[in-house]
């Protein structure tokens, strides 16, 4: 007798907003069960449409420890990192408070919760995608960003060694500038300057349609893998 599949529920990081919203209406959308952890309330017709929203911040360990066992209990097949935050600044410039948000959001976050989460998948079918950057590649100023985010690339492969045997799968997307409120943050310091090839921004709903095809049962095979999200800016030398 073969076992039933469960019911599909996915865990996003940084779901009210961006790339995690987009992904998280894309899933609600076929029938997905989404929790979303963020800082903020999700827009109304995400809730609306079923999005339950765990509100809390990330950096704080304590909070984020409480939440765990509830969320772990509801069972979630997939999880999603699209939590993230810019900082910029030259060697000189770099400030201690800046390496330890960016560490702790995008890579200690996602450390914490795959440590109680991976036994929590299913197997032969469980997912994970790592949101990382194509600045992971390196750009001037953007430093301990790029060391973060490069950081979830090695993460990704490690766990996916891990977790190959239980047929879970676990890979990363990579875009280049994206049109979120990240993008837009006074707090990010420098802006970016844009000039993809394809001459505008990504949309963040062309990262999540990555994201779900990953979560799908057909890319079982694919593993440990980073993929760009980049409008051609791959296609020349990072700048």
């Amino acid at each position: 007798m073969v076992d039933p599949m469960p019911t599909r529920h996915a865990l996003i990081t940084g779901s009210s907003s961006g790339i995690g919203l987009a992904l998280a209406c894309r899933l609600l959308a076929a029938g997905w069960q989404v929790t979303g952890l963020d800082r903020s309330a999700p827009p109304s017709e995400a809730k609306a449409a079923g999005l339950k929203t765990v509100i809390l911040d990330l950096l704080d360990a304590p909070a984020l420890d409480a939440v765990l066992p509830a969320i772990l209990a509801s069972r979630p097949t997939a999880f999603v990192h699209c939590a993230g935050v810019m900082r910029t600044g030259r060697i000189e410039e770099v400030r201690d408070a800046d390496v330890d948000t960016l560490w702790r959001l995008h890579v200690g976050a996602a450390i914490t919760i795959m440590r109680d989460l991976a036994a929590v998948l299913p197997d032969r079918g469980g997912r994970v995608v790592l949101l990382s950057s194509r600045g992971a590649l390196g750009r001037p100023a953007r430093g301990v960003y790029a060391a973060t985010k490069a950081a979830l690339n090695g993460l990704a492969r490690s766990w996916a060694l891990e977790l190959a045997p239980r047929g879970i799968t676990v890979n990363v997307i990579a875009p280049a500038a994206t049109d979120t409120p990240m993008l837009r943050d006074p707090a990010r310091g420098e802006a970016p300057a844009v000039n993809l090839p394809i001459g505008r921004l990504i949309e963040p709903g062309e990262v999540a349609y990555l994201a779900q095809c990953l979560l799908a049962p057909e890319a079982g095979a694919m593993t440990g893998q980073t993929l760009y999200v980049c409008g051609g800016a791959s296609l020349v030398a990072p700048v």
